[in-house]
């Protein structure tokens, strides 16, 4: 999911997700600066407030295509243009629906009229503005096809709603993101706050320039072609570093696990290694394998060669590993 690189200031966390290598290379940069200190970062609890596709603020759609509905939600600081392989391999016989998150990628960030007093609602209003917008588009049990933060949201849209939601596809995108650098499974919620918090401040105090320039740091570990990685760089480099971090920092104290009980769905997780050494290919699928306990049945499949952008490094084996599982989960 968040691949990880090593540093020396990591404020006691022994490993850093690639995506949170800005914050700390502002520090060591003498770069960050000063932010209010912001309110704790609780974990989204979606309302049942609901609004129409027309008046959705978290993100944008686009629709593609005709046939069975599938929703494709890109991850943090990412495009729906990531998707370009697997809306060509799709297309034709589904009707797609490319999410753009607000904040990411060049799209104006989320604005609510109570933004100062509701700290972490970015996530909780794209759950609750896609089941929304699946209720208005009357989209019966859309495939949801999620990268990364995409993947984190297509378990909670499944969890939350089992009913409405078809089958899922998670892209290196795990239903908690805590452990994944923490090296440890039994990581809750409460033990991350501090972290969260500080992390959410710092981002707050970044321009988009330092984001860029701390996000060049971990391209190696986001893709392989010096393209791929460029088109990473360019889309974190239009991303709103205040949006960045709130999500982070939500992702950070939710916890998707203990719900994933309430999934009936076919589930199928594609991971990636590419980036790790071979001593560590075994743990990263013992991880990933550790956070479906409750979802016995899902498949899980590991791509050794590809980096955390798999539809960059590697679409032939994505869409063929898609269209395979969609096949069989009807």
């Amino acid at each position: 999911m968040f691949k990880c690189a090593k540093s020396s200031k990591a404020a006691g966390l022994s490993m850093i997700p690639t995506i949170f290598v800005a914050v700390f290379a502002a520090n060591q940069s003498g770069h960050s600066h000063a932010a209010s200190a912001p309110l704790p970062v609780t974990a989204p609890v979606v309302t049942s407030t609901a609004a129409s596709p027309a008046t959705a603020t978290s993100f944008s759609v686009e629709v593609i295509g005709q046939g069975r509905p599938v929703i494709l939600i890109p991850g943090l600081m990412s495009a729906p243009s990531v998707w370009q392989s697997t809306v060509d391999a799709l297309k034709a016989d589904h009707q797609l629906h490319l999410i753009h998150i607000a904040g990411f990628a060049g799209k104006a960030p989320f604005t609510s009229k109570n933004q100062q007093t509701e700290k972490g609602s970015l996530l909780q209003n794209v759950q609750q503005e896609l089941l929304a917008y699946i209720d208005a588009k009357q989209l019966q049990q859309p495939v949801v096809i999620g990268h990364s933060l995409g993947g984190f949201l297509a378990f909670a849209l499944a969890s939350k709603a089992p009913e409405k939601i078809g089958p899922i596809v998670s892209v290196d995108g795990l239903p908690y993101l805590a452990p994944v650098f923490t090296r440890d499974p039994a990581t809750v919620p409460a033990q991350m706050q501090a972290q969260a918090t500080q992390i959410s401040m710092q981002y707050g105090g970044m321009t988009q320039a330092q984001l860029s320039q701390a996000a060049a740091q971990g391209l190696f570990i986001q893709a392989t072609s010096p393209t791929a990685q460029q088109q990473v760089l360019a889309m974190a480099g239009q991303s709103d570093p205040a949006s960045v971090g709130q999500v982070m920092a939500e992702l950070m104290v939710t916890d998707l696990r203990p719900q994933l009980g309430k999934v009936k769905q076919p589930v199928l997780l594609l991971g990636a290694s590419g980036a790790l050494p071979p001593q560590a290919q075994a743990g990263v699928k013992a991880l990933y394998q550790q956070q479906l306990e409750k979802l016995p049945a899902a498949q899980l499949d590991i791509n050794p060669q590809a980096r955390h952008f798999i539809m960059l490094d590697d679409p032939a084996w994505l869409n063929q590993k898609i269209r395979s599982f969609l096949q069989e989960a009807k």
